[in-house]
């Protein structure tokens, strides 16, 4: 069953969000880590899913989430204007990249196909641990990855 709160519309799945993985596992090294990265307090990283009710401040502020809300869209994937000024102006490169290859995946295969594709992309090709989306090295075997 997909859990709807990870369906961020911009097409950057919750399910593989290093913040959402820090928060859901209480890991506040792993949150430390990216308040440090992102610039924010560790407390900005709170979060349960774009869709759910305990977001992270980037996701408060979205104006790509506001968009699909505004036009009732489950996902950009839907809207005829894609890719529009909000994902030409992303701020974050590896989210603007992986943003340009889920929504049209998204689009063509449904949303069961997308997630399940997304949860079996972010896996370490060395070991098979769990990454989350920008890992640069797997955690568990320190190998360099590179899957957005």
């Amino acid at each position: 069953m997909i859990d709807r709160r990870l369906l961020a519309p911009c097409g950057l799945y919750c399910g593989v969000c290093g913040v959402m993985i820090a928060h859901r596992d209480n890991n506040q090294n792993l949150k430390q880590k990216l308040a440090g990265f992102y610039g924010v307090k560790v407390e900005d990283l709170n979060c349960l899913g774009c869709l759910s009710d305990t977001r992270a401040m980037f996701c408060e502020v979205c104006h790509i989430r506001a968009c699909a809300a505004e036009k009732n869209y489950e996902g950009c994937y839907q809207c005829a204007d894609w890719p529009c000024r909000h994902i030409q102006d992303f701020p974050v490169p590896v989210g603007k990249k992986v943003i340009m290859r889920a929504v049209p995946f998204w689009k063509e295969h449904g949303t069961e196909v997308y997630v399940a594709e997304e949860e079996k992309r972010y896996h370490c090709p060395n070991c098979g641990a769990a990454l989350f989306r920008g890992a640069k090295r797997c955690r568990s075997c320190q190998q360099p990855v590179d899957v957005d």
